[in-house]
């Protein structure tokens, strides 16, 4: 029986052993992903914040350039009618 015991505990050991070096193994994969995935989420907020900006821009720009637009029609109505 001791040699039967003998092997067993070379068996179980072993597969601890492995069981102990994948886990390690998954974890590194994981932190390395949890960080590429953090990078991604940071870049994303920046864009978000930049594209924010452009559209606040844009909002607060499209009053005055409303405006010239409406100016621009007149002159060209004007123009229009003093050509003809």
């Amino acid at each position: 029986m001791h040699n039967a015991e003998s092997i067993l505990v070379i068996i179980l050991s072993t597969t601890l052993s492995l069981f102990l070096i994948v886990g390690v193994v998954v974890l590194v994969l994981i932190a390395k992903l949890l960080q590429a995935v953090r990078r991604i989420v940071e870049k994303a907020e920046q864009v978000v914040e930049t594209a924010g900006e452009a559209a606040e821009m844009l909002h607060n720009a499209s009053g005055p350039l409303a405006f010239f637009k409406v100016i621009g029609n007149i002159v060209r109505a004007v123009d229009k009618m003093h050509k003809s």
